[in-house]
């Protein structure tokens, strides 16, 4: 759902079905079904000020690609609600489970509102989603897998099995500040790919200052900090929101140095182990491809790919968090 939410961003498809109603289990068959939908994203501001000149042809991948995304959404729903009768019918849900699913399910559906909230920022005037709008979107999906996970895992680790020593307690202020700061980034990953608000230009964060280390020909170039408020800098000035993602990539490396220098001086069960080597080379990874996706001006695979490594990077933060605060009994 993550990743065909992110290459629906990059096809620039969000803004092709046009109302909140269709959720029709079959796309367009026909050229008149087909030629219905297209009248339809015609009255839209995208169309009318951007893609004036798009054919018939050229609109279906982008519908198709918003339809898929709509479409896993909804299976979701139905994975969850058939588990759900499951194992009720089974009598495998106990009483502590219940709020958890409550909850979980509330979130699913806040997950579609929020959705049809960032999308119909963008069918008004502006032909383009408030980039605020896009990150709470990506981040309340970030949300809904935490907790899923982190219930997952309560389910396949309970505490009672944890009776080794937790010497990784010691890494908890490290992991939580690098969790943290991971998170603030992800916020900034989608301001970067979207079209920002306040921003006369419209320009994507990500199109700008190809280059790296430096910003261009400088390391803080005059635009970082064009803007008068710092707020406006950081948040709705393209060039500025592009400075504060290097700058927060940077962070988390030095504090995953920190996180394994530390590691190597305790005595780690072998789940601690493996979180911080998912961490490790996670991070790794998903820096390099940061700065390759940047020089080569966000194409649609390495942007696709960047994304889903910060979803990876942000489970294994979860799956470390989960066996470095867990108290094994004595």
């Amino acid at each position: 759902m993550v990743v065909v939410g992110c290459l629906t961003r990059l096809t620039h498809s969000g803004l092709s079905i046009t109302d909140w109603s269709f959720m029709g289990s079959f796309p367009p068959l026909t050229d008149e079904a087909w030629q219905e939908r297209f009248e339809k994203y015609q009255e839209s501001p995208e169309f009318q000020k951007i893609n004036y000149s798009m054919s018939l042809q050229e609109f279906k991948p982008i519908f198709l690609w918003e339809y898929i995304h709509r479409m896993i959404g909804r299976l979701m729903m139905y994975i969850f609600a058939i588990g759900f009768v499951y194992f009720i019918v089974r009598k495998k849900i106990t009483r502590n489970m219940w709020p958890k699913l409550v909850l979980l399910f509330f979130m699913g559906a806040m997950q579609a509102v929020i959705g049809w909230w960032m999308v119909y920022s963008g069918l008004q005037n502006k032909p383009a989603v408030s980039h605020y709008r896009l990150a709470t979107h990506l981040l309340s999906a970030f949300t809904l897998f935490a907790f899923t996970f982190w219930f997952a895992l309560s389910l396949i680790y309970p505490k009672e099995e944890n009776t080794e020593n937790n010497e990784g307690s010691k890494l908890k202020t490290p992991i939580i500040t690098f969790f943290s700061i991971l998170i603030i980034q992800i916020a900034f990953g989608a301001f970067t790919a979207g079209y920002v608000e306040g921003d006369a230009a419209k320009t994507r964060p990500g199109h700008i200052f190809n280059t790296w280390p430096k910003m261009g020909e400088e390391w803080l170039p005059e635009q970082v900090y064009m803007k008068p408020t710092m707020f406006q800098n950081i948040f709705e000035n393209a060039s500025g929101i592009q400075f504060t993602h290097r700058t927060l990539a940077i962070l988390l490396v030095i504090i995953m140095g920190i996180v394994w220098y530390k590691s190597n001086k305790l005595k780690l069960n072998k789940q601690q182990y493996f979180g911080v080597s998912l961490l490790i080379y996670g991070l790794t990874f998903q820096f390099i491809l940061g700065v390759y996706t940047l020089l080569y001006q966000v194409p649609v695979i390495l942007g696709a790919l960047h994304q889903t490594g910060a979803f990876f990077l942000f489970a294994a933060s979860i799956y470390l968090i989960y066996h470095t605060f867990s108290k094994p009994i004595k």
